[in-house]
């Protein structure tokens, strides 16, 4: 159990071998901070593509030592060599520079030379509630707007692959929902009935264990009180590690609620790629990328 981001960073400092990272259009600023505050504390080795002289330059500034540099003629081209860089094995982490998100994206997901695994692709964010015992992996709050059963099934195995990796063997999933009753007229619901159906079948693979409860609501999946008012029997109940939203909107409002209500420190990154994606944003801060990139550190162990 991870209950804070400073164990996530202790953790990935305490694996012996640092983690390469290329950073595709390394040229910013911002985010070289974020990647030398990664650097100086051991646990990754930045390959950068793009324009060298710039990077170059920039590197100089603020003494970042990365491990190379790879040239690269435009945006395009920067991504596409960073992405090899993965593919290859040269790096297990990849990291959006200063790039447009729709070219950076198309990039992972060539057909031919991308980083496709059949899976969709997801985010996952991870939040660390101050009134909570430990950090909380959600999904999908950023790239599915209205997925449906099948693809819900897409982003639990996707995030049940990465919290293995991060140390969670079986971990306890809030399908979440408005009640608890299957509702023909929400089909929230019944994806969620569905999702422990194909838990409970097997369907995530026996080295996937996990202990999924839905349709279930935000109060019963993190109050017991409230599912023993409700005389609700649930082995989740005050102790969810892995909330799966009903759509993109629901995780959305309800993530930026924690962030911006409650100072809620998080991370994110984009799972079912063969590696872990740092997608990320201009407007994070440098501890929100130092967040994302340890995360994704942890996530890439295999």
């Amino acid at each position: 159990m991870l209950k804070n981001f400073d164990e996530v960073q202790n953790q990935v400092r305490s694996i012996q071998e640092p983690f390469t990272i290329s950073v595709a259009a390394a040229n910013d600023s911002e985010l070289l901070h974020a990647v030398k505050l990664a650097a100086d504390m051991g646990f990754v080795r930045p390959v950068l593509t793009g324009d060298t002289k710039a990077i170059s330059a920039l590197c100089h500034e603020i003494s970042l030592k990365p491990l190379d540099i790879l040239p690269a003629q435009n945006d395009e081209e920067a991504v596409a060599v960073a992405v090899r860089s993965v593919r290859e094995g040269g790096a297990q982490v990849l990291m959006k520079g200063l790039v447009n998100t729709s070219v950076y994206m198309r990039s992972i997901l060539n057909k031919e030379h991308g980083l496709r695994t059949g899976r969709l692709l997801s985010m996952m964010a991870a939040y660390e509630p101050p009134n909570y015992h430990k950090l909380l992996f959600c999904s999908d709050s950023g790239i599915n707007v209205s997925p449906n059963l099948e693809q819900k099934k897409d982003i639990l195995k996707n995030i049940l692959i990465a919290t293995k990796a991060i140390g969670i063997d079986t971990p306890k999933v809030a399908a979440l929902t408005a009640n608890e009753m299957v509702d023909p007229k929400i089909s929230s619901t019944v994806d969620a009935a569905g999702l422990a159906e194909a838990v409970q079948k097997g369907e995530m693979g026996p080295e996937l264990p996990c202990i999924l409860e839905g349709p279930i609501a935000f109060d019963v999946a993190f109050d017991p009180h409230a599912a023993a008012h409700k005389k609700l029997e649930s082995q989740i109940t005050g102790d969810v590690d892995i909330v799966i939203f009903p759509n993109m909107e629901a995780g959305n409002i309800l993530g930026k609620s924690w962030i911006h209500l409650c100072h809620c420190r998080w991370a994110g990154i984009v799972l079912g790629a063969t590696n872990p994606v740092i997608l990320g944003s201009r407007a994070d801060t440098a501890e929100i990328k130092l967040n994302s990139i340890a995360l994704a550190c942890l996530a890439a162990i295999r």
